[in-house]
């Protein structure tokens, strides 16, 4: 049996949540799995409808770390037949007693303290105790090792996506009229914050409106920066070329990804705040979309330079701008997004499963 601790979990949206849904929805298939999650609103359809056992852990957050860690201690006390822990976040591990194998999972901002801190202390505590540490993508691999984890533990497994599905006409259609007959379309699914560098891009739109007079850019989600996001769009009279959307069906989602030209998200390094790897290139790669990335952070694991999309300096205006241009320009997108496409395959969780076969 495998026991999965995690804080992140379906039916709660997020890449860290389709990671841990993915990685416990793939283990099952192979020996019997168990879940304990926090606990999150209207997660009893969830919970009925897959092929593992799921424990939700409610109560105030300070608390229930507590509670689950006692509740996984007397469950390992009493069940010998697990063989592996395998944890979300180094936090999910600090309070497990146990001799049996565990695996952590490392994303690269939660691990990002000064070396020498008390924070750094307590990651390279639990991580240096581990069996072994998945790394997410090249960049938190080094990144660990910078600041103290024993690289003789770390494996790099990139996080898994399972294939997409057929795509309702209704939404597709939807997705059109969004657009409004715009040609030159730009897309960003993530949370506005200061990370993902949603401001780059639109002040990118104010030179590039000049070139490419029917370009487009929707924005899906929500987060601290929205408000300043929009105030930005009002002063540069860019509202008939940013469109804001959030909460929407996944349907309608992916639908407005493969109506799109690009997806672009080209992340910056802010505070410890980093982009491990960008899990939403890939899923817009299925789709035969391209992406444009930040080279801050593990993005390169997830795009191919000049192959399936490009990475540039996301604190640069100038290379953001370039980079649209250069796809953008005789429909350069076309072939890049045909390659794209291609590379999704290896991120499968069918082939990314196999990884982790290897160290289990």
């Amino acid at each position: 049996m495998y026991l999965i601790i995690t804080r992140s979990f379906p039916p709660e949206v997020g890449g860290m949540q389709n990671l841990m849904g993915g990685l416990a929805k793939s283990l099952s298939k192979h020996d019997l799995t168990k879940v304990f999650a926090d606990f999150t609103d209207k997660h009893e359809n969830f919970d009925n409808n897959v092929s593992f056992s799921v424990e939700r852990i409610a109560g105030a957050k300070f608390f229930r770390k507590f509670r689950k860690s006692y509740l996984i201690n007397e469950y390992l006390k009493k069940n010998k037949n697990v063989k592996c822990i395998i944890a979300d976040h180094w936090k999910s591990l600090e309070l497990i007693k146990s001799n049996k194998k565990k695996i952590c999972l490392i994303h690269s901002k939660e691990i990002n303290h000064p070396l020498g801190s008390r924070m750094n202390s307590r990651v390279n505590k639990v991580l240096n105790k581990v069996d072994y540490v998945i790394s997410n993508s090249n960049y938190t691999k080094n990144l660990a090792i910078k600041l103290g984890v024993n690289d003789e533990k770390i494996v790099v497994i990139n996080p898994g996506v399972e294939p997409i599905k057929e795509i309702p006409k209704i939404y597709l259609d939807e997705a059109e009229k969004l657009f409004n007959g715009k040609t030159n379309r730009l897309i960003t699914v993530s949370r506005f914050d200061k990370r993902k560098n949603h401001e780059k891009v639109i002040m990118a739109i104010r030179n590039l409106k000049e070139l490419y007079p029917n370009i487009v850019y929707l924005c899906v989600g929500y987060g601290d920066e929205e408000d300043n996001i929009k105030k930005l769009v009002n002063e540069l009279n860019l509202n008939n070329q940013v469109i804001f959307m959030k909460n929407i069906d996944d349907n309608l989602k992916n639908a407005l990804i493969a109506k799109s030209n690009i997806f672009i998200m080209p992340s910056i390094i802010h505070n410890k705040s980093v982009e491990g790897f960008g899990i939403a290139f890939v899923e817009a790669a299925q789709h035969g979309i391209p992406s444009i990335g930040g080279k801050d952070g593990g993005a390169s694991d997830a795009i191919i330079h000049k192959k399936t999309g490009l990475l540039c300096d996301g604190n640069s205006l100038e290379e953001v701008y370039e980079s649209i241009d250069q796809l953008l320009k005789n429909h350069a997108y076309k072939e890049y997004g045909k390659l794209a496409k291609e590379n999704s395959q290896k991120f499968h969780w069918n082939k990314i499963i196999e990884e982790y076969k290897r160290i289990l």
